[in-house]
C-alpha cells in the first residue's frame, strides 16, 4: 500500500475540490482537451468539453438521435436547399440575441483554411439570411447526410463576440497559434467557461438562462451546477482519485485496472463499444521519408512494403495483451463497419504472417528491413503508446527498426496536422457511423475544400476519390452503399492504411453519480446527477 502513497497524495493536491457541494462534477482523463476554439480541433475529448458551452443548430440526444438544437425546425426545399427555422428566444452568455446574423457568420468561419471543420463547413453548403430567424443553406451537391453533418460540432459563434476579440478566423492551431478563443469562450450552451487553465484544470458553471432548462429531460436531466474538468496523466493517480472520493467521473480508466473497479462497490464501471477506429498511416508521397535510414526513395510508395507491415502486425496478441480484450479487431477502416452498412463478408483481413511478411519486405528491395520512425500519442487513445511500442515489436521480426516517438495530444495533432511524420497513429470516430464521415476527411486524398485534411499518409488515387466524389451527392441508398462498399474494398486492397480495431470504452464514475454511456464517447453533464 505504501507505493500508492505519492499518487494518492498528488490527487489530493491536483483535484482537491469542495466535497460538500454535491452538484459539483469532478471529471478527468489523461489529457486536457487541446483549445477552446470550437472550430480550431476536431478531436473528440475537445468537442465533448466545447459541446457544454457551444452549440450545433441540432443536437443528439441520449441514444445519439437528431434532436432540434438551435434550429427547432427544418425542411428541405429542393435537392440542394435547405430552410432552417432558428428557436426563439435564445440568449448568448453574454445576454445578446442569437439571430441569423450568427449563423451566416459561423458557417463561413467553419468553412475557412484554418477551420479544423472545413470539409463539413463546405459540405453543409452557403448559409444565407432570409430573416433574423430563418437561415437558407445551399449544399454544392445533394446531402444525403445534411443534418447529421450539422449535429456533428458544427457549433454557432457569437459574430459580435469575435469581431470584439478579433477572432473572425478560427485559430491556426497546426501552427500552434495562441487566440483569445484558445482560452476563452462564449456559446449559448449549458455551462459557461469560468477559467481555463490548460493542461491544470478548467471550471464551468451552470448557464441560469440556457433555453433547454425547460425543454424537457432530453435535453436537461441534471443537477450539475458546475464542473471541474482536470486532467491527470498518471491512470494510477487518476483512479486513487476516484477511489479515495477526489473525483467523480474519469472518462478513461485503465484497462488493466476494469476488473479491480468492478469488484468495488464505491465505483460504477460503463462499458460498450465506441464508434471509433484505431488505425496506422504511412507516409506514401514523399520521395524520400523524413525518419528512415532509407534514402532517395520511399519504401512506403511500394504496395508490398505496406502489405509487408500490414501482415506482421498481431491484432489478436494486441487485443489480449494490450488491451486486455477490450477491443475488436477489425479490416475495415470504418469507427463502426456494420452501422455503416458493410458486408460482415468483407471483414477480412490480411492473415497475420512474419513469413510472407519477410518475402514482401525481400521482393520490395529490403531483404534487411530498414529504420523508421514511428510517432504515437501518448494520453489520447486508450493504450496508444503501448500499441505503439506492441507493434514496433511485431514490426522488429521483419527486420524493421521501429523508434517510437510518444508524445501528448497537444503537441502530436499539430505535428501530424503538418504531416510531418513518416509512420503515425490515428483514431476516428463520433456520433455519425455513415462512412462518408471517415471516407471524405479521412480517406480521400487532399484538397482546398478539407477532404483528405486527416490523410496524413497524403497518398492519392484518383479512381478511388471518384468513388467517395460519387458517394457524396447520391440519394439513392441502395447504389450509394454498393458505391461505399466498392470503395472500401477498392481500399482494403491497396493498404493505404493498416486497420487495428475499434476501441471499447469503460468509463468509471462513483457509486452515487450517474451518467449516459453513448457510442460516441461523448459525457454530456446535462445529463449527469450525483446524487
Amino acid at each position: 500500500m505504501q507505493r500508492f502513497l505519492p499518487a494518492l497524495a498528488a490527487a489530493a493536491l491536483i483535484l482537491a475540490s469542495p466535497l460538500a457541494d454535491a452538484k459539483t462534477l469532478r471529471w478527468s482523463s489523461q489529457g486536457d482537451y487541446l483549445t477552446a476554439d470550437p472550430m480550431a480541433q476536431n478531436e473528440l475529448l475537445t468537442n465533448s468539453i466545447n459541446g457544454q458551452v457551444y452549440e450545433s443548430l441540432v443536437l443528439r440526444g441520449k441514444k445519439l438521435q437528431i434532436l432540434p438544437g438551435l434550429a427547432e425546425s427544418w425542411k428541405q426545399t429542393g435537392p440542394t436547399t435547405w430552410i432552417f427555422n432558428l428557436r426563439r428566444g435564445v440568449k448568448w452568455q453574454d445576454g445578446s440575441d442569437f439571430t441569423a446574423d450568427d449563423v451566416v457568420f459561423s458557417m463561413k468561419r467553419l468553412q475557412g483554411p484554418t477551420s479544423n471543420f472545413r470539409v463539413y463547413g463546405n459540405a453543409v453548403g452557403m448559409a444565407k439570411k432570409i430573416d433574423d430567424h430563418t437561415v437558407e443553406f445551399t449544399t454544392p451537391v445533394p446531402n444525403p447526410v445534411m443534418l447529421e453533418m450539422l449535429a456533428n460540432s458544427l457549433f454557432m459563434m457569437s459574430k459580435a463576440w469575435c469581431e470584439k476579440n478579433n477572432a473572425v478566423n478560427t485559430q491556426d492551431f497546426t501552427h500552434q497559434e495562441e487566440s483569445y478563443t484558445s482560452r476563452n469562450a462564449m456559446g449559448t450552451g449549458p455551462y459557461i467557461l469560468v477559467s481555463r487553465q490548460p493542461d491544470v484544470k478548467s471550471v464551468f458553471k451552470k448557464n441560469p438562462d440556457w433555453w433547454g432548462l425547460k425543454a424537457g429531460k432530453e435535453y436537461w436531466d441534471s443537477n450539475v451546477d458546475e464542473i471541474v474538468y482536470t486532467p491527470v496523466k498518471q491512470g494510477a493517480t487518476r483512479i486513487a482519485a476516484l477511489l479515495s472520493g477526489d473525483l467523480d467521473f474519469v472518462l478513461d480508466p485503465d484497462v488493466q485496472d476494469i476488473d479491480r473497479l468492478k469488484k468495488d462497490k464505491k465505483v460504477h464501471v460503463y462499458e460498450g463499444r465506441e464508434n471509433r477506429i484505431i488505425f496506422l498511416e504511412m507516409d506514401q508521397a514523399r520521395d524520400e521519408l523524413l525518419y528512415s535510414n532509407v534514402k532517395g526513395k520511399n519504401p512506403f510508395k511500394d504496395l508490398r512494403v505496406r502489405k509487408a507491415f500490414y501482415q506482421a502486425i498481431d491484432v489478436n496478441a494486441i487485443h489480449r495483451a494490450v488491451m486486455r480484450g477490450l477491443s475488436v479487431p477489425t479490416a475495415i477502416n470504418l469507427p463502426n463497419p456494420e452501422a455503416a452498412g458493410i458486408p460482415k463478408s468483407m471483414d477480412k483481413r490480411f492473415p497475420y504472417d512474419v513469413k510472407a511478411a519477410k518475402k514482401l519486405l525481400t521482393e520490395a528491395g529490403y531483404p534487411n528491413g530498414f529504420e523508421l520512425g514511428m510517432d504515437c500519442p501518448n494520453n489520447r487513445y486508450i493504450n496508444d503508446e503501448k500499441i505503439c511500442i506492441a507493434v514496433a515489436g511485431m514490426l522488429a521480426k521483419i527486420g524493421v527498426k521501429v523508434k517510437v516517438n510518444a508524445i501528448p495530444r497537444a503537441q502530436y495533432f499539430p505535428k501530424a496536422q503538418r504531416m510531418d511524420i513518416s509512420f503515425c497513429m490515428l483514431g476516428w470516430g463520433g456520433a455519425t457511423t455513415d462512412a462518408i464521415f471517415t471516407l471524405q476527411p479521412v480517406l480521400h486524398s487532399r484538397n482546398d475544400q478539407g477532404d483528405g485534411d486527416y490523410n496524413w499518409g497524403n497518398y492519392k488515387d484518383a479512381e478511388f476519390d471518384a468513388m467517395i466524389d460519387s458517394a457524396k451527392g447520391d440519394t439513392d441508398p441502395k447504389h450509394r452503399q454498393q458505391t461505399i462498399d466498392k470503395a472500401m474494398q477498392y481500399f482494403h486492397d491497396h493498404v493505404f492504411t493498416i486497420p487495428l480495431h475499434i476501441q471499447v470504452i469503460p468509463w468509471a464514475s462513483r457509486s452515487n453519480v450517474e451518467v449516459i454511456h453513448r457510442a460516441d464517447n461523448w459525457l454530456q453533464a446535462t445529463w449527469v446527477k450525483v446524487k
